[in-house]
């Protein structure tokens, strides 16, 4: 699967049950370790709350994720916000809700229905796109090839991460994961990919 939707900007929302107060956070992430960074920088800055659950999912495949109730009864936070991640089908996108409680207990449907409001209320404040999985890729060439590999490059409108030019040449780019193929086959012969 090449395509995926995730979010473009941090988004926010808010959902108050029964005097408790949920602030959720959703952010844009690239790996599972910017996810749990993105939560504890959340967690910090609300030190005063009672709790800070989350969950996070990775990858164009989906297959990398992770939740957390943080203290409350298991399986009433952190698997709520990670349905509303699934239920829109994104991917790259980690949720905090903070809860502060109001001194009167929700019960299990409660806490359910509120972090999953939460979560909703802050992935409908964010702008939802659709992203490339993406793959770097190196090519080397002799000095000779250059304005033929370089016409390529700019024709498909390659970025260029790394450059080094020498008798033999080395070129390194970003590129969308299912365009290598095509890639590699406009190239001129005598290019080597790694």
């Amino acid at each position: 699967m090449a395509d995926y939707k995730t979010i473009s900007k941090p988004a926010e929302g808010k959902v108050t049950e029964k005097m408790s107060r949920f602030l959720a956070f959703a952010f844009p992430v690239a790996t599972a370790e910017e996810a749990r960074q993105r939560i504890a920088e959340t967690a910090n800055r609300y030190h005063d709350a009672r709790h800070c659950c989350w969950a996070y999912v990775i990858g164009a495949d989906r297959q990398t994720w992770q939740l957390n109730d943080n203290g409350e009864p298991s399986g009433t936070a952190g698997k709520p916000i990670l349905g509303q991640i699934n239920s829109l089908g994104l991917t790259n996108v980690a949720i905090a809700v903070v809860r502060y409680f109001g001194g009167i207990k929700l019960g299990t449907p409660g806490l359910i229905a509120a972090y999953r409001a939460a979560a909703r209320a802050a992935l409908d404040a964010a702008e939802i796109v659709e992203r490339k999985e993406m793959t770097e890729m190196t090519i080397t060439f002799g000095y000779s090839s250059m304005n033929d590999v370089m016409k390529v490059v700019k024709q498909r409108n390659l970025k260029i991460t790394r450059r080094e030019f020498d008798n033999t040449c080395l070129l390194s780019f970003a590129l969308p994961l299912d365009e290598t193929e095509a890639l590699a086959a406009a190239l001129p012969e005598g290019v080597s990919i790694n």
